[in-house]
């Protein structure tokens, strides 16, 4: 796991997806809450934004280098078995 004093770059970029992650899940549950018109398609969307943060975080904690336009793309999927209804 990369760490800020050895990685402050990386660390940032670490700490970004989990605090956007955070902050777009706040959204999700807010809406859920208070939009009648809230439906199937919203919560697949923003929930499939929110993973990818999740993901990205999850594979950037090993990355003590930048990462990749290919692993960036790899790191952001939404798992398969996840996506179907």
């Amino acid at each position: 796991m990369i760490n800020k004093e050895n990685s402050p770059v990386e660390w940032a970029g670490l700490m970004y997806e989990l605090e956007d992650a955070s902050e777009h899940l706040s959204v999700l549950i807010s809406e859920i809450e208070n939009d009648p018109e809230f439906d199937e398609t919203d919560f697949n969307i923003q929930l499939q934004h929110i993973f990818s943060h999740l993901s990205r975080a999850w594979h950037r904690r090993k990355f003590d280098r930048e990462i990749s336009e290919l692993e960036w793309v790899v790191a952001s999927k939404f798992p398969i078995e996840l996506n179907q209804s």
